[in-house]
């Protein structure tokens, strides 16, 4: 489903006067990385304020002293509604073409957010397998974008239980499911991503960091409600690229709460895991040009002309010379796939007749399609109950009809400090062949924060071979890479992905491989 080029993905990063200033999520930019550029664009055109701009209309600058997100205070009292008998309507007997002997549950629905304009979020909810349901922590997993879809890419094509086969109607098995360490949470938000939607249009026209923060903890303390049983289980938020937003600043609101509860926990929140994340806007940038280069994909010329004329701070102003320097690097690498620099390419969108084998250990780079056909097939939706009657356009990756992204905070670093400051696991991973969100942007973001390291770089094992890489700072800020995985890391590296995912449950990484 990727067919916005390179070029155009790039140039847009540097406010680019190619597309129109607005942010449009179309069909052509449904990978999250491309929602994420598109935004970048519009906040170069001032189109979109930061979170922490003044009354004035002066932007903060990018540093870990400004708080650059503040939740509101809820009423419990008044967003909790009575969810009874809600669980067993949401219980999915069976997905079409689903595998035999399924051994654990799982539930498909919708919560109401906002009664008055009638915004609702769609989850998908797979328990985790067979006795360990009962002791296993709840993990909610959030994909970015913004607006792209959990369901879609979280759930179908990277931690969820089950794949796509290439005939886009019959499902294999995931044996690297994250529900075989916990209890999984796909979260489809905003309204208007994937089956989410709102009885009020012009909601798709004021979605933003703050709403979505807000509506994903009202989402969860309705959820919590119609789930009782998981109330006092541990709770973790995990997601990816701006899952770097949507995750720290959930967090941060879920803290509020609690504390204004006479420090009575509503949700017992334990830990929080970012990966290939957006954190800060002028590292994350800076960080994918020097990545290019260190990986042989741009000269040397290039690179010097790029840090030469090119300012990536939140208040720069483009330059002709700095546009010819990215045009450069665009045609340099307009034939990769910078999600994952050493990923074979999709030649076609076509599903087939006859499945082909599949295996979840090859990665296919055209597993997009196939999703999306299943996804839109009418007795899939009538099992997800997706209530396809409130929308009025196809299933797709990334929204095509939120048009507007009103706030987006230009660092989302003093959250991750607030995490760290109250005893809230912090760990943020990289898959190492990502070129849109690097391992080079999240040094630089977290070298922000100055901390001093607790546990030198280190690697870390997977049957005996190096799967990554991890350092742990003061603060228990643990950094850890994914060797050989791009942007979506359980994509490309499933088993690694599921042993790092144990590892930060339990708190420790995996130990190095033997000499």
């Amino acid at each position: 489903m990727k067919s916005i080029s390179s070029v155009v993905y790039l140039i847009l990063i540097l406010g680019s006067f190619l597309l129109s200033s607005s942010v449009v999520f179309r069909s052509e930019a449904s990978k999250q990385g491309e929602a994420l550029t598109r935004l970048l664009n519009a906040k170069k055109k001032k189109n979109i304020i930061d979170d922490h701009e003044t009354a004035a209309g002066t932007s903060s600058s990018s540093t870990t002293t400004t708080t650059s997100f503040e939740a509101r205070l809820l009423s419990l009292d008044q967003v909790i509604i009575p969810q009874s008998g809600s669980k067993e309507k949401d219980r999915i007997v069976g997905l079409p073409g689903q595998p035999e002997s399924v051994d654990f549950e799982q539930y498909g629905g919708y919560v109401t957010v906002n009664g008055e304009s009638g915004r609702a979020l769609y989850y998908y909810f797979a328990e985790a397998v067979g006795q360990n349901q009962s002791s296993s922590p709840l993990l909610l997993w959030l994909n970015g974008g913004p607006g792209c879809s959990s369901l879609g890419y979280g759930a179908m094509a990277e931690l969820g239980p089950f794949r796509v086969m290439s005939d886009g109607k019959t499902l294999f098995r995931n044996p690297y499911a994250w529900n075989n360490v916990a209890n999984v949470l796909f979260l489809e938000s905003p309204a208007g991503v994937g089956y989410s939607y709102s009885n009020t249009t012009s909601d798709y026209k004021s979605s933003g960091d703050k709403r979505t923060a807000e509506d994903a903890y009202i989402f969860l303390v309705n959820w919590l409600e119609r789930y009782p049983e998981y109330k006092s289980r541990d709770f973790y938020i995990s997601g990816e690229s701006y899952a770097g937003h949507y995750a720290p600043q959930l967090a941060h609101t879920i803290l509020l709460h609690n504390k204004s509860g006479n420090n009575t926990t509503i949700i017992n929140l334990k830990g929080l895991t970012i990966g290939n994340a957006a954190v800060n806007e002028e590292t994350d940038q800076r960080g994918m040009f020097d990545y290019f280069w260190s990986h042989a994909l741009i000269s040397d010329e290039i690179i010097d002309e790029v840090r030469a004329y090119c300012d990536f701070s939140a208040n720069a102003t483009d330059s002709t010379t700095c546009d010819d320097a990215v045009s450069k690097v665009a045609s340099a690498v307009n034939s990769l796939d910078i999600y994952s620099i050493y990923a074979p390419l999709c030649h076609s969108s076509r599903i087939s007749l006859v499945p082909k084998k599949a295996s979840v250990r090859e990665y296919d780079p055209c597993s997009d399609y196939y999703i999306e056909n299943y996804l839109n097939l009418p007795q899939v939706q009538e099992a997800l109950h997706a209530n396809v009657t409130k929308l009025d356009h196809p299933w797709s990756a990334c929204s095509t009809v939120i048009s507007d992204w009103k706030d987006s905070s230009t660092t989302t670093l003093p959250l991750l400090q607030e995490l760290m400051e109250h005893g809230v696991r912090l760990w943020v991973y990289s898959g190492d062949t990502d070129g849109r969100v690097p391992i080079t942007a999240t040094r630089y973001s977290l070298g922000v924060l100055k901390l001093a390291v607790k546990t030198p770089w280190t690697p870390w094992s997977v049957n005996g071979e190096v799967g990554g890489y991890g350092v742990v700072y003061h603060g228990d800020l643990t950094l850890a890479t994914v060797r050989g995985a791009g942007h979506e890391v359980p994509s490309y590296q499933p088993e690694r992905a599921l042993v790092y995912i144990d590892s930060f449950l339990k708190g420790t990484l995996p130990p190095p491989p033997r000499n």
